[in-house]
């Protein structure tokens, strides 16, 4: 046999003879995929197609509305008896809404889940309102009326008593302050409101009400002669003699001429030689005298009062004018009977360094002007007024104004500690600030000053 050439190698396949196709097999030109050969494909194929054909129809005609290809998927089908492909499955990692869904109608609806979910979200949201409220209450509150804080209460009254004192010559300014000092008001601006636009007046006097009552019903009670406290005089701490004297005028009947010339003799009624008046020593707190009560008896009722109480407060003999005459500034510079004892150690300090004690209490008595808690340069540069502790040294020559307990005990047993300066930043709550220094006291003062400008209502307060 011959080796094949090069030719044969390289040059492919031999050609094969060319062979004839088998002919296709014949089909239905209406049903292309039905057999001619297969005497049953024709029919299958026609029947097929006139049940999907009813179908769509049956669909068609209930719904009026096209059919998606899905349904009509769905519907040749039902028509094949379940024949139909099923869909792709789902494409995964995107988002799909139900008619992208091709389970979407045969997977069971979650109900209880999304109820679930709902309340959940709810209950986040109710919590984290809640947390909202309760965190920022005051910041919202300034911009939302409706849960700011009211000035005023509601009602006549807790049930529990308080007296109310009118003194003569009392406008309404002093009416507000009273009734609030007294806890009877909210604040002093609920009555003073009210004043402004009445114009109401009142008799001087003793006044029983209730506390926490609204306002008007405190202001209407001050009108009404029953609540009136008859043959009784309140005395309060911090006010002087001669505001005393018109309480207790009051009280008696008797004119207020006749107190004033009573205690020009204070001596007879018990108070010691080397005070200069009987300032001071009239113990404040509420009395009862009988009908034809003289005022000389009145007066020495209240004298007598006081020295049962030096002696129970432990006040050395021949210490009483010292010890009287510190706890009246106390009396009337400390904020609240909390503050009084560092008072008393204000003073007391400044006693012992020499400093002068520079109380504006002491410069208003002196000038009879104890109404007001500033004074004038001039004023403290008077050295003429015996009761000037900005120009005189040392404690004042004698009380000015009637102590309590409270001051008496904060004057004999002051709080320790190295202050030398106070003032109140607050006059309306008493909020008192206490200094070593110079710098930190003028800091206060200016805080003080801010105070005052803030309102009307605080600088009723810093006149």
């Amino acid at each position: 046999m011959a080796e094949p050439s090069w030719d044969e190698i390289f040059g492919g396949q031999p050609q094969r003879p060319s062979e004839t196709p088998a002919a296709p097999e014949p089909v239905s030109e209406e049903f292309p995929t039905a057999r001619l050969s297969d005497p049953y494909a024709v029919a299958a194929a026609q029947a097929n197609a006139a049940q999907a054909q009813a179908a769509r129809a049956a669909v068609t005609t209930s719904t009026d509305q096209p059919l998606s290809r899905r349904e009509l998927r769905e519907a040749e089908a039902r028509a094949n008896g379940g024949a139909a492909q099923p869909p792709a499955p789902p494409q995964r990692g995107r988002g799909r809404g139900r008619d992208q869904d091709p389970y979407a109608l045969t997977r069971p609806k979650r109900r209880w889940g999304g109820l679930v979910a709902l309340i959940v979200v709810v209950a986040l949201v109710l919590g984290g309102g809640a947390v909202a409220w309760f965190g920022f209450h005051d910041k919202v509150c300034k911009v939302l009326t409706f849960c700011q804080e009211s000035i005023d209460y509601t009602g006549n009254g807790d049930g529990e008593k308080a007296t109310v004192v009118i003194q003569s010559g009392d406008i309404g300014s002093d009416v507000a302050k009273e009734l609030q000092r007294a806890g009877v008001t909210k604040t002093y601006e609920a009555a003073y409101r009210i004043l402004l636009k009445t114009n109401q007046s009142f008799e001087p006097g003793s006044y029983t009400l209730q506390k926490q009552m609204s306002a008007a019903a405190a202001l209407a009670a001050l009108k009404d002669p029953k609540n009136r406290v008859v043959n009784s005089a309140v005395i309060r701490e911090g006010i002087t003699a001669e505001q005393a004297y018109k309480q207790l005028s009051v009280a008696t009947g008797r004119p207020v001429s006749e107190f004033e010339a009573a205690a020009k003799d204070y001596q007879a009624l018990g108070v010691p030689a080397d005070f200069p008046s009987i300032e001071g020593f009239l113990f404040p707190a509420t009395y009862s005298f009988d009908p034809g009560t003289t005022a000389q008896a009145a007066l020495q009722k209240l004298v007598t009062t006081m020295q049962q109480h030096l002696q129970a407060d432990g006040v050395p003999a021949g210490d009483d004018l010292k010890v009287l005459t510190m706890a009246s500034i106390v009396q009337r510079e400390a904020g609240s009977v909390a503050d009084m004892g560092k008072v008393s150690r204000v003073f007391q300090n400044r006693l012992d360094k020499g400093m002068l004690l520079q109380s504006d209490a002491t410069v208003s008595y002196g000038t009879g002007r104890t109404d007001h808690v500033t004074t004038t340069g001039t004023e403290r540069s008077d050295k003429s007024n015996p009761y000037n502790t900005y120009a005189n040294p040392g404690l004042p020559i004698g009380p000015i104004a009637l102590p309590g307990d409270d001051a008496i005990k904060a004057a004999m047993n002051p709080t320790p500690g190295p202050w030398l300066y106070f003032v109140a930043v607050n006059l309306k709550t008493g909020e008192t600030v206490f200094s070593t220094t110079q710098a930190e006291h003028d800091a206060a003062v200016k805080q003080w000053q801010a105070w005052c400008r803030q309102s009307a209502e605080n600088m009723a307060y810093c006149q």
